[in-house]
């Protein structure tokens, strides 16, 4: 999702710091690779990032 809105891993860490969350760039990283567990509450701000509904973080067939 991410890479299909075309934004860096800084850039969505910076959008969760304003948000008030303390993830950085190697958090997104770890996310994404599967390293890193990510809590409820970082899901919904997830969601928020992205626009999306929380479901919509969880599809598997997102087109790239």
């Amino acid at each position: 999702m991410r890479k299909k809105m075309n934004l860096s891993q800084r850039e969505v860490a910076d959008k969760l710091q304003i948000m008030g969350y303390d993830i950085d760039k190697n958090a997104i990283q770890r996310i994404e690779s599967g390293q890193r567990f990510v809590t409820d509450i970082e899901v919904q701000a997830l969601a928020a990032v992205f626009d999306v509904s929380i479901p919509e973080l969880f599809k598997k067939d997102l087109e790239i």
